[in-house]
């Protein structure tokens, strides 16, 4: 990385600064991936045919079961449905071994998958079935009622043909430990029978086929995912990634975090989504890793998870390690195994990470990243973490910051918006031609990612998130942002979790409300909105202070456990209507 500073008074990313807390071990740069994310299930398949893969409930998939389970599958969609290289199949279901099997099916026959969040309603459904023109869905059985309702919403020519259904059940051990027992109200889902629908198959049906699928595509620039995000306006774009886009980050974050096949890994963070995707799938199995696989967040059995298969890497998000140290029984959990806990999606509370570090000992280390790039395109150094912070660019990856009106760098310290450049990056949103001309710029002759994320750079070269470049309040004059109001008050005893959005105000025009849900001994204790606002009124300027508070039993998140900020944002805008 020998990025110019011509055009601006910062100095390049890779200087001393920035690598002086560059992890031990870590190379700066590694060789572009010339191989697929096929042949790395291939060599752990060869190189570790008896171990563990996978583990649901206790019950254990190794190695060379994934693979053949997989091209049994890829046989079918090639002589059964009619799935042909490039075509787009849509996956859709909670993390399970049915989706790791049916991702590397997809990609076997040299297919593009749609992974879909299994939250999605039938309204929803109508576009990632129309926008990729996808005719063959693969999804879970207690969602595929959903997805038909969706399915009838659209004219006959646009319409899936075909539906492959499993179970979870299925996958799951005839007696389950009494320490990996799902939650009861879990069971109305684990267990919905397979549908009898014309147009429905049934996955055991078609891996007892006996179909051989053809000779594995070999090219490393073929996409293999379109990846949908929502952005800020709009429906949901896909994000064009190719085996050597994803392969970069599933190199990358194996080294990284210094994995080996030796690692335990908790797959809780959702697979259809690129961090989930990324860590409980792709890195696990280009490593000859175990993944321990979770189809939903629980606090109570992720902790007995952790304890009963020493998990030894968790990748997961703030709002996860908030709920379990909330848990009443923490103290019957062991998680003395933990040797790597970190992620991102949102700012790790500072207060949460204090706490995480004096009594467990561990440090959570953060990351930035986005659909468009992979995951991650930040860390911090394991060995060198700060917190409330994204870290250091990636391996291979320069990242800057710019003025977002004049494009140009601005000094150190001061804020702009993040931009950035590496191996990692999509290839474009599909079909979109125009918006993604939009998300790139070019700087000293490389193509630069516009995250529409605001940052700064400290004087080690680490990277802070200030805020969304849309997400600015506005009071007074005065701007302020929601992530570092949501930063102070979750210092408050009282309260579990906070977002900050903007409210109406005739005087203000913006003022800051804060919505909370408390501790549940905060709640019998009585705590109100004047305490709450007298408390940060001593830990926060004047103009930062909520003037509106806000007591929620729950933040709505995301299917990837994201607080859902803008869906507050909205309805408070319906509500000054």
């Amino acid at each position: 990385m020998n990025a110019s500073t011509a055009t601006s008074n910062i100095a390049p990313c890779d200087e001393p600064r920035h690598f002086a807390h560059w992890p031990d071990r870590v190379p700066r740069q590694i060789p572009s991936i010339a191989t697929t994310l096929w042949d790395n299930l291939e060599v752990s398949a060869q190189r570790y045919p008896d171990k563990a893969a996978l583990l649901f409930f206790g019950q254990a998939i190794d190695y060379l079961t994934l693979k053949q389970q997989s091209e049994r599958l890829a046989g079918w969609l090639t002589q059964a449905a009619g799935v042909k290289e490039t075509d787009r199949v849509i996956l859709m279901m909670q993390n399970s071994p049915q989706f790791v099997i049916a991702f590397y099916a997809i990609l076997r026959v040299g297919g593009i998958v749609v992974p879909v969040n299994p939250m999605s309603r039938a309204d929803e459904l109508t576009h990632f079935i129309s926008d990729p023109e996808a005719k063959v869905a693969i999804v879970a059985a207690d969602l595929f009622q959903e997805l038909q309702a969706g399915n009838a919403l659209l004219p006959e020519p646009s319409q899936l043909k075909t539906a492959l259904v499993t179970r979870y059940q299925d996958y799951m051990p005839a007696q389950i430990d009494a320490q990996m027992t799902p939650p009861a109200q879990w069971s109305s889902w684990l267990q919905v029978d397979i549908p009898t629908e014309p147009w429905a198959f049934n996955w055991h049906d078609a891996l007892a086929a006996g179909c051989e699928p053809g000779p594995a595509p070999q090219d490393p620039d073929a996409l293999v995912a379109l990846c949908y995000t929502s952005g800020t306006t709009g429906k949901p774009k896909g994000c064009m990634h190719t085996h050597r886009s994803i392969g970069h980050n599933t190199v990358a974050g194996s080294i990284w975090q210094m994995g080996s096949q030796s690692d335990v890994m908790l797959g809780v963070v959702p697979m259809f989504h690129i961090t989930g995707m990324q860590f409980a799938m792709h890195g696990p199995i280009y490593l000859g890793a175990t993944t321990v696989v979770m189809p939903r967040w629980d606090r109570e059995l992720a902790g007995r998870l952790i304890s009963r298969h020493r998990i030894t890497s968790w990748t997961n998000i703030p709002t996860m390690i908030i709920d379990l140290l909330g848990s009443p029984n923490l103290n019957q959990f062991d998680l003395s195994s933990l040797e790597y806990v970190g992620g991102g999606g949102a700012a790790m509370p500072q207060a949460v990470a204090e706490k995480l570090r004096d009594r467990f000992g561990i440090v959570y280390v953060e990351g930035y990243g986005l659909t468009e790039t992979a995951a991650p395109s930040h860390q911090n150094p394991p060995q060198a973490a700060k917190l409330q912070c994204l870290g250091i660019p990636y391996i291979g990856t320069d990242a800057r910051i710019i003025d977002p009106d004049s494009l140009q760098e601005v000094s150190n310290g001061q804020t702009g918006e993040i931009v950035i450049h590496g191996p990692q990056l999509f290839q474009g949103y599909w079909q979109r031609p125009a918006e993604t001309e939009a998300a790139f710029l070019e700087l000293d002759g490389k193509r630069f990612l516009r995250t529409g994320d605001l940052g700064h750079i400290d004087p080690d070269g680490y990277f802070y998130l200030t805020d969304r470049l849309k997400r600015m309040i506005n009071a007074s004059g005065f701007k302020v942002w929601p992530a570092e109001v949501e930063s102070i008050l979750f210092r408050h005893p009282a309260v579990q979790e906070a977002c900050v959005i903007a409210a109406q105000d005739p005087y203000r025009g913006e003022t800051v409300k804060a919505v909370i849900a408390l501790r549940e001994e905060a709640r019998m204790q009585g705590v109100d909105a004047t305490q709450i606002i007298a408390w940060a009124r001593e830990h926060m300027s004047a103009y930062k202070v909520p003037h509106q508070i806000e007591f929620v039993d729950a933040l709505p998140k995301s299917g990837s456990g994201k607080v859902m900020w803008r869906l507050l944002q909205e309805r408070e805008a319906l509500v000054a209507e």
